[in-house]
């Protein structure tokens, strides 16, 4: 593995630093779903009208990171593959392939919430549209209607799916008992389980969910292509950016929250339309985030604690398996699922945002990269040889 050098000056910081955010603020709704049932995830009443704190918990988090920092992930991800078009198609085919085959071990080993088999496989779709892409414009405009296509699916499946509520929305006591029952078990059991739950989102994916990623990623690789992820455009304009899109999605997505909060999250209208603002929302909010971050980069690249989060960015792949190491030992074989509410269970974040500060931070300071992500370099070189 090699050693610190001057290379790593070269890197983008900003881009370090938002790519690191998205990586701990994804953690804020994943810390529900190690924790919880499946169902809990959307649905705060899986198990019943739900006291008023944890409702409000869910709402908190529904509005400020539900799909945000997921879309920030995304959409950093597509500036990624722009960034990488000097390295040759067979060097990122080479690496999707691996972050795919990574992607399938951690979702069937450790943990069914993977998002690495995802990216890998839209990525492969998408690069060879920012590969041809003549313009910036062209790749944001394919962006929106991929996107677009996405969110009216839901409408679509609305109409076509069973208005009852299954397992993954409502489930029974004994559904429940048998989802902690293989989860702290493991071994075939629960790997037999995650393989049916990894064909489900497979199925989700080329349906649904896959347009709207798909259309993320091309906008982050617009962005990067206009200059505007390299932080080449205004402080001021970044902060008008700022505002106004988070306003925006603020608003889009209360509507959604009142909505299901009124109608006491009925699966008929909160499993599947009322998760259209939150999804239109989470673009808007996204960028705005970023916007955030890159117009008042010269006041955060001066806090001690932006290099922490930066660090975690460069070793953005590591950090997000470390998370998964972490949970599923304390939840799956410490005996912690399903003993803490939500609220409980955003005031463990702190403590594991603080795990990956800490491995980043003093392994960047001997090494250039993380320990996958060394890994991940050596097996794309292997099939693809040196990038150009």
């Amino acid at each position: 593995m090699k050693p610190l050098s001057p290379s790593s000056s070269r890197r983008i910081a900003t881009l370090d630093f938002v790519r690191g955010v998205a990586v701990l603020g994804i953690l804020l709704l994943n810390i529900t779903a190690f924790g919880l049932p499946k169902a809990a995830y959307l649905n705060p009443a899986y198990a019943g009208y739900p006291a008023l704190h944890d409702a409000l918990t869910w709402a908190v988090m529904d509005l400020l990171a539900q799909a945000k920092f997921l879309t920030v992930f995304a959409l950093l991800f597509g500036a990624g593959l722009q960034l990488l078009l000097p390295r040759g198609t067979r060097w990122v085919h080479a690496r999707l392939f691996w972050l795919m085959l990574i992607g399938l071990l951690h979702g069937i080993f450790l943990w069914d919430g993977d998002i690495l088999l995802d990216y890998g496989l839209i990525g492969l779709l998408c690069f060879t549209l920012i590969r041809q892409a003549d313009s910036s414009r062209m790749l944001m405009r394919m962006g929106v209607v991929m996107y677009a296509v996405g969110v009216g699916m839901l409408v679509v499946l609305s109409q076509i799916l069973s208005p009852e509520p299954g397992r993954y929305w409502l489930p029974g006591d004994a559904d429940m008992a048998y989802e902690a029952y293989w989860l702290q078990l493991g071994g075939v059991e629960a790997w037999r389980n995650r393989v049916d739950l990894l064909v489900e989102s497979l199925l989700s994916l080329g349906v649904q969910y896959g347009w709207m990623l798909a259309g993320s990623l091309l906008l982050g690789a617009g962005l990067m292509r206009s200059g505007w992820l390299r932080g080449e455009f205004s402080t001021a304009h970044y902060r008008k950016v700022a505002l106004w899109f988070i306003a925006g999605g603020l608003l889009i997505d209360a509507v959604g929250i009142v909505l299901q909060w009124h109608l006491a999250w009925e699966y008929r209208w909160s499993g599947l339309l009322l998760q259209i603002p939150r999804d239109i929302a989470a673009p808007i909010q996204g960028i705005g985030y970023l916007a955030l971050c890159y117009g008042y980069w010269s006041t955060l690249r001066q806090w001690r604690v932006s290099s922490w989060i930066g660090d975690i960015g460069r070793m953005a792949l590591s950090s997000y398996l470390l998370q998964t190491l972490i949970c599923t030992r304390f939840f799956y074989h410490w005996g912690g699922f399903m003993q803490f509410d939500r609220l409980q269970l955003l005031g463990i974040v702190p403590f594991i945002w603080l795990i990956n500060g800490v491995v980043a931070h003093y392994w960047l300071r001997n090494f250039e990269q993380g320990p996958l992500e060394w890994g991940w370099r050596r097996l794309t070189r292997l099939i693809a040889g040196p990038s150009r």
